[in-house]
C-alpha cells in the first residue's frame, strides 16, 4: 500500500494511480519500463520501474490516464500499451472517502463517436465526435495520435466550436493512424479518453474546375454527324463582336473519357490533335472574321465506345459562347 498524505496546504488527500501489465519481450532483454500519465498539456512522463507494475502519487479518487513503454538497454522503445484510466486509491480496500476539495472537480464526458472520413474533400486525416458534456462546461478538445513510441497532441479544437478534426503534415496517403479525443474543462478536468479510432489518409476530392469566363463576342455551333465508328464534325465559328479577328485558332476538347476520339482528316482550317483536344489553325483565306462575319470548318474522326461530344469550344484561348 502507498503512503497516504495530504498535499502541502492545499487540503487534498494523496492517493496512488496504479496498474499492472505482462512482461515484455526483447532480444538483448527488456531493462526497465516508463510509465507516461496525462496531464493538460499532454503526456508526460510520470514514473519508471523494472517491475511489472507501477503507478504514481496523485489525488485521491481522481481518474488518471497512463500507458506504458517497454524500453531496453541499447535505448530502444517499444510501441506504447493501450490507454488505461484509473482512480488513485488508498490500496486494494480504501480506508476513507475523499473529502470534496473546493472548485470544479468534475471532469467532463468521454468523448463518443468518432467518424473517420467526416470531411471527404480533406486531403489527409478527418474524423469528427459527439460533443462531450460538463457540469460546467467544455472548453476544448485534445486529439492524440499514436506514434511508434507513445501518444503525442496533435491538434486542439475549442470546445464551442466544431469537432470535425483535419490533419495533413507528415501524413502518408494510404496509411492508417490511431487517434483519441480528450475533452478538458477550464479546471483543468481531463475527460476518460476516447475509444480509439483508426483513421485512413486519404487523397481528398479533386478541386472543382472554375467556371470558364464565356467571351461573348465569339459564337460557336457545333453539329456531329455518326456513322459506324467515325464521327464527322460541322462547326460554324461567328464574330459576333464589333472588330475584325485577323488569324484565329479554334480548339475543340472532349472529356478525358472520349481517349479513343483520332482525328482523321478535316477542311477548311489545318487540324492537329493532342489528347483529347483537336485544334484547328485558319487558312489564309479565311484567317480574317469581319465583325458580324462567320466561317465554317470541320472534321472527321475515328472512335469507339459512345459517341462523345466536345466540354469546351474555344477561339484564341477564349471559350466562346454556344447557340
Amino acid at each position: 500500500m502507498a503512503p497516504v498524505g495530504k498535499g502541502a496546504g492545499s487540503g487534498v488527500e494523496t492517493g496512488y494511480a496504479s496498474i499492472c501489465w505482462d512482461a515484455s519481450s526483447d532480444d538483448t532483454g527488456v531493462v526497465g519500463y516508463d510509465i507516461y500519465r496525462l496531464d493538460v498539456g499532454g503526456f508526460v512522463h510520470a514514473a519508471s520501474t523494472t517491475s511489472t507494475v507501477g503507478g504514481f502519487s496523485g489525488e485521491l479518487g481522481r481518474l488518471y490516464t497512463m500507458y506504458v513503454v517497454a524500453k531496453d538497454a541499447a535505448g530502444h522503445v517499444s510501441p506504447p500499451s493501450r490507454l488505461i484510466t484509473v482512480a488513485a486509491t488508498l490500496g486494494m480496500s480504501p480506508t476513507s472517502t475523499p473529502t470534496p476539495t473546493p472548485g470544479d472537480r468534475e471532469p467532463p464526458s468521454q468523448p463518443a463517436g468518432l467518424r473517420d472520413a467526416c470531411l471527404m474533400d480533406y486531403e489527409g486525416v478527418t474524423f469528427c465526435w459527439q460533443r462531450s458534456t460538463d457540469n460546467v462546461a467544455v472548453t476544448a478538445y485534445d486529439v492524440y495520435r499514436e506514434t511508434a513510441t507513445g501518444f503525442v497532441k496533435v491538434g486542439t479544437l475549442d470546445g464551442a466550436g466544431s469537432t470535425n478534426f483535419m490533419e495533413r503534415q507528415g501524413l502518408v496517403i494510404g496509411q492508417r493512424y490511431t487517434y483519441v479525443v480528450v475533452a478538458r474543462d477550464a479546471a483543468g478536468n481531463l475527460s476518460v479518453p476516447s475509444e480509439p479510432l483508426s483513421a485512413l489518409a486519404r487523397e481528398g476530392l479533386p478541386s472543382p474546375s472554375p467556371t470558364p469566363t464565356i467571351d461573348p463576342t465569339c459564337v460557336v455551333s457545333y453539329r456531329a454527324a455518326t456513322w459506324g465508328s467515325r464521327v464527322n464534325a460541322e462547326i460554324t465559328v461567328r464574330n459576333a463582336g464589333t472588330t475584325a479577328i485577323d488569324g484565329w485558332t479554334l480548339t475543340v476538347g472532349y472529356p478525358a473519357a472520349a481517349s479513343s476520339v483520332r482525328l482523321v482528316s478535316g477542311w477548311s482550317a489545318d487540324w492537329t490533335q493532342s489528347g483529347t483536344e483537336l485544334t484547328g489553325v485558319s487558312k489564309r483565306w479565311n484567317k480574317v472574321l469581319h465583325a458580324g462575319s462567320a466561317t465554317q470548318v470541320g472534321f472527321t474522326a475515328s472512335y469507339s465506345g459512345s459517341v462523345p461530344a466536345p466540354v469546351t469550344l474555344r477561339l484564341n484561348g477564349r471559350t466562346c459562347a454556344t447557340p
